[in-house]
């Protein structure tokens, strides 16, 4: 850089290639040099760290004594795993209830808050708000409303003359408990369900409403349609999100009781940083990897094509 005892006329020659370059080369250079910290942090913190799972997957290590290679035990094993397939049953009946429950009620609470009422911005931020609360805190918080003897979901409960519930420590209920909570975070949604909501034009509810259409016809000839890819993708990254769910399961029950809440990446993270099994750790990483790759091609596949876009034929 140039300082006070240094024109910038002596600095700018050094730049001269550059501007000798031809225009469209120097667009090409500029825009590499945007695109660099994405370019160097997928390399360093994906790819690499991805090869390295795959060598891993193949190889018995501790981390302590030097890594091991020792073929396809560790994707062998997973047949036999009786933890492995708990875990994954038990993550995939969790995508099954928090899914559709999350997109419904998420869609229903952004159609309540697409109004021009005074003070809607008050209640948008309001439910928006639990969906940025730390996880950890969230998990503190619902540990006490789950809790047996004094929470507050079984205050409730007793007001109805229902008996108190054991939710983080019977079976039955351990499950549907984190399910519950799952819906604390439904803001995120919302706002994306809003944000598509406030993009659809008036023309076609006044039109409709010209020809007689009621609110419900509105909602499922023009709102649904015109939403479908706002769904679409609230769909994916909920199914993407719910595969990969961890702190719920950690900090309020860890896995328990019974196996009960035993997420997949929960089990995942015992055999790679409790059991230091960092072989089997990245098999079960990379079947993680293949299973939500196969879920997003078959959505893609077979719901993708129901999403109206705008550019349609």
């Amino acid at each position: 850089m140039a300082t006070a005892t240094q024109p910038m006329a002596t600095v700018a020659p050094r730049l001269g290639w550059f501007s000798s370059l031809p225009s469209a080369k120097r667009r090409t250079i500029t825009g590499y040099l945007f695109i660099m910290p994405f370019i160097l942090g997928f390399l360093f913190w994906f790819l690499t760290p991805a090869l390295i799972a795959v060598w891993l997957t193949f190889t018995d290590w501790n981390l302590i004594r030097p890594a091991r290679y020792i073929g396809l035990d560790n994707i062998l094993r997973l047949g036999t795993d009786k933890l492995f397939w708990q875990s994954l049953k038990v993550t995939t009946l969790y995508t099954l209830a928090s899914v559709p429950l999350g997109l419904v009620l998420a869609f229903l609470l952004a159609l309540l808050i697409n109004t021009k009422v005074k003070g809607i911005a008050f209640f948008r931020t309001i439910y928006y708000l639990p969906s940025i609360v730390p996880a950890v805190a969230s998990a503190v918080l619902w540990a006490w409303i789950f809790n047996t003897e004094f929470g507050l979901l079984n205050a409730v409960l007793r007001v109805f003359g229902i008996p108190r519930i054991a939710w983080l420590q019977d079976p039955t209920f351990a499950l549907w408990a984190l399910i519950i909570m799952s819906l604390w975070g439904l803001g995120g949604a919302m706002i994306i369900y809003l944000a598509g909501l406030q993009g659809i034009p008036d023309v076609f509810y006044e039109a409709a409403e010209i020809d007689g259409a009621g609110r419900w016809s509105q909602l499922w000839n023009i709102t649904i349609p015109l939403l479908s890819p706002v769904i679409f993708f609230n769909l994916i990254m909920s199914i993407i999100g719910t595969f990969q769910v961890f702190t719920a399961g950690f900090l309020l029950t860890n896995g328990g009781p019974q196996n009960a809440t035993l997420f997949y990446v929960l089990y995942l993270y015992r055999n790679g940083f409790q059991y230091l099994d960092m072989g089997y750790s990245a098999a079960l990483a990379w079947v993680l990897f293949l299973i939500i790759l196969m879920l997003t091609a078959l959505i893609f596949r077979y719901v993708g094509g129901m999403v109206h876009y705008e550019d349609n034929a």
